[in-house]
């Protein structure tokens, strides 16, 4: 048998550049499947974000939309010469959210003085017993504060700490007019509204009569 001599003189150990191309393409979308993941969980967190945002907003425009005060009718109480009391009838509109009175002013107008009336709890009754214009003391009214008078509320809800109104509730917004514009004369024209905390404001509009013959006068 000949043995066969085999020279290594001339060769060189191979580099495999294949190899090295494969590693650095594995670390490329290694690095680009963190990058995804990363974009993903920023994209849910928005996503999350953006959705409870909705939901808030969408929630605050129901509650705004679908609460709200109406003005039933106004009544005035005279001494011959001027109105010195005003009653201000308002219910809650139909599905309406409770609303609390506490939060919620009264804008009066007679064109010539502008006013804006809070509530007071100094000035409350759920008794009517001495009707809308006695049951109460006008005098502890200012002109910036509004007093209220329950005429139904029959779950009682209202109180005077918290005067809040719901479905079928009506209340009287009482106001002391000679402190406010120094009484209501004949032919003026009142404008106002009441303003709850969030939802529609009760609107109201009317015109003093020509002669107070009755000492009450519906407006």
């Amino acid at each position: 048998m000949k043995r066969v001599a085999i020279s290594l003189e001339g060769k060189s150990l191979l580099n495999d550049k294949n190899a090295a191309i494969g590693i650095g393409s594995l670390i490329i979308f290694i690095a680009m499947i963190l990058v995804a993941g990363i974009a993903a969980s920023v994209m849910l967190q928005t996503m999350n974000s953006l959705e409870q945002k909705a939901m808030t907003t969408g929630q605050e425009t129901i509650r705004d939309i679908s609460t709200g005060i109406r003005v039933t009718h106004e009544t005035g109480y005279s001494n011959t010469t001027k109105i010195n009391r005003l009653a201000i009838f308002i219910k809650p509109i139909a599905g309406s959210d409770g609303i609390d009175l506490s939060y919620a002013y009264l804008q009066l107008s007679d064109t010539n003085v502008q006013v804006i009336l809070n509530y007071t709890r100094n000035v409350f009754t759920d008794n009517l017993s001495g009707g809308v214009f006695s049951s109460v003391n006008y005098s502890n009214l200012s002109a910036s504060t509004y007093g209220v008078v329950v005429v139904r509320d029959t779950d009682d809800s209202c109180s005077s700490k918290s005067p809040v109104i719901n479905e079928n509730d009506l209340i009287a917004l009482v106001v002391n007019c000679s402190k406010c514009f120094d009484g209501l004369s004949a032919r003026t024209k009142v404008t106002g509204k009441i303003v709850p905390e969030y939802g529609i404001s009760g609107v109201l509009s009317f015109t003093t009569p020509s002669s107070f013959i009755d000492t009450i006068i519906e407006l």
